[in-house]
């Protein structure tokens, strides 16, 4: 049989993943829960780092530099030069490929300068970069034939272990949203390409529903480790009623952050870590913040920020080339996730992971603007060159130490459960919590006062049944699995975040201010949930 990855995700390191492991002779399956033009990659407006010509001093060693200080000392600098000296093949990939990047006048890449960034090394497409990367990505998988499963949720990790204990991934079990039914899906080697968790914080969040961690939760229950899960990225300009992303583009183009006295308070181009603290300052302090790049004029905006100007016209009811943009900080990316090693593989034998699910160790403590999208491609593209290796060697009869019918029990024990209490009324209350307690400020008390409450949530679990019993598009069932993964995550970030003494980046603790020398190390938890610490 010829050897099959699975690649679980649709977004762009999912695509990236796919094609490369299709190029490398594997026989792939992609699955995505939703459609991958819903991904969340689409909302990764402001560009992808790449330094494609030295001027004005920047360099590649200049990107590894301002991606290490953003980190806060957190990242692993030989991956962080990997990626850093991967990003111009990574952008010539995507042009190659059609990507619409925006051009100069001389046709070169258009670049601009994103917050932490030395240079103007941000490439770019409009506002729009994540989605043109994005549509270009699956045209790709459609024109090379690869197989793709939409709307299939992932239940679990198929795996074996071997007489000393050791695991092997043998494929995945997936409930199909339209029919219903259970289907379990064999494969030699698996691709996690799940996305982030931030949609823990609900509407706080710059994310789309569907960023519940469903990947790094069915990892851990299957027996891989997570790390850095604490570091939770809030990106200073979201739009003030919805969370909707303003990117950081338009503060790159020379957005101006204003006060409810019309004062600028911070540098609007320092981390994002420094420019939320400071947000979230002033909004103590009682100000509304406000993004203002009336300066910049309507053809300017027009042209290099139509997104920006479409959306707060639409959510906000505010015209930018006129009027002030009410913002706020929100949830918006997650450093943390699930470990992998220098090869994008897990402690479990043929699972790779991959983009914002996964953990490489290159955004450490605080995730420099323009490096998601880098990340994506350089480590999809490794996953994929990597899973499909794997495959070939290990392509091999399979067995499994859970059955169709054992999911098929799963799924039919929940909807048994009683209606006692509503689940979503508790996930709202999970987004307050995380919010208020878990957010760009933190202290001993109320993470422990958190953690109570989501271990109190898990345990009543059997009483937040679903009301809808039917099978096909059951989507009161599958809210209710995200529901139960974002617990299994929340419970991994809080007791990250106790655990860490000290601030960092994107985890501050007003009882611990400072950062510590002892925690220069990155957080594990396991299985069990444990937390311990590795260099």
């Amino acid at each position: 049989m010829k050897s099959r990855v699975v690649v679980v995700g649709a977004g762009g390191a999912g695509l990236v993943a796919a094609l490369n492991a299709h190029e490398n002779g594997a026989d792939v399956v992609l699955v995505t829960k939703e459609y991958p033009t819903r991904s969340q990659t689409c909302m990764a407006q402001g560009g992808i780092n790449a330094v494609l010509h030295e001027a004005d001093g920047d360099s590649v060693e200049m990107h590894i530099q301002n991606t290490l200080k953003s980190a806060n000392a957190l990242a692993d600098e030989s991956a962080v030069r990997y990626m850093c000296q991967e990003a111009p093949k990574a952008v010539a990939w995507l042009d190659s490929i059609g990507v619409p990047f925006s051009r100069t006048p001389n046709s070169k890449i258009a670049q601009r300068k994103l917050g932490g960034a030395y240079a103007a090394r941000a490439c770019y497409a409009q506002d729009y970069t994540g989605l043109k990367i994005l549509h270009t990505l699956y045209d790709r998988c459609l024109a090379e034939g690869i197989e793709i499963l939409n709307e299939r949720y992932l239940l679990e990790l198929l795996s074996q272990s071997d007489e000393s204990g050791k695991k092997y991934i043998r494929g995945v079990s997936l409930l199909n949203k339209r029919s219903g039914e259970v289907e379990i899906l064999e494969a030699s080697s698996v691709v996690l390409a799940t996305g982030g968790y931030s949609r823990v914080y609900n509407t706080y969040s710059t994310n789309s529903l569907s960023s519940t961690g469903d990947g790094v939760a069915a990892a851990l229950r299957a027996g891989a480790r997570v790390s850095d899960m604490e570091f939770v990225q809030f990106h200073p300009t979201a739009l003030k009623g919805s969370s909707i992303l303003v990117s950081e583009s338009a503060r790159g183009a020379g957005g101006h952050l204003l006060n409810s006295k019309g004062e600028r308070f911070v540098d609007e181009l320092l981390p994002r870590d420094e420019v939320s603290k400071a947000i979230h300052d002033e909004i103590q302090k009682g100000e509304e913040i406000y993004l203002d790049i009336r300066h910049l004029g309507s053809e300017f905006i027009e042209k290099e920020l139509p997104q920006e100007a479409k959306l707060a016209k639409l959510y906000e009811n505010v015209d930018p080339s006129q009027d002030l943009i009410p913002i706020k900080p929100a949830a918006h990316y997650t450093m943390g996730g699930i470990e992998v090693d220098a090869y994008s593989s897990t402690s479990i034998e043929g699972l790779f992971a991959a983009g914002e699910c996964a953990n490489h160790r290159v955004h450490g403590a605080n995730r420099l603007g323009g490096n998601s999208l880098l990340e994506l491609v350089v480590f999809g593209k490794q996953a994929g060159e990597n899973a499909a290796k794997y495959a070939k060697e290990n392509s091999k009869e399979r067995t499994f130490e859970k059955t169709k019918e054992f999911f098929e029990n799963e799924i039919a024990d929940i909807k048994r459960y009683t209606n006692e209490i509503n689940f979503y009324e508790k996930q709202a209350l999970l987004g307050e919590l995380f919010y208020k307690n878990v957010g760009i400020k933190r202290d001993k008390e109320a993470l422990q006062e958190t953690l109570k409450e989501v271990q109190e949530m898990k345990s009543a679990l059997p009483k937040m049944g679903v009301s809808d019993k039917t099978k096909e598009y059951n989507t009161n069932l599958v809210e209710f699995l995200e529901f139960k993964n974002m617990l299994t995550v929340a419970e991994t970030i809080l007791l990250s975040a106790i655990s860490r003494e000290e601030s960092r980046g994107a985890h501050f603790r007003v009882d611990f201010p400072q950062a510590d020398e002892k925690y220069r190390a990155h957080t594990i938890v396991d299985a069990e949930g444990m937390v311990s610490y590795e260099n």
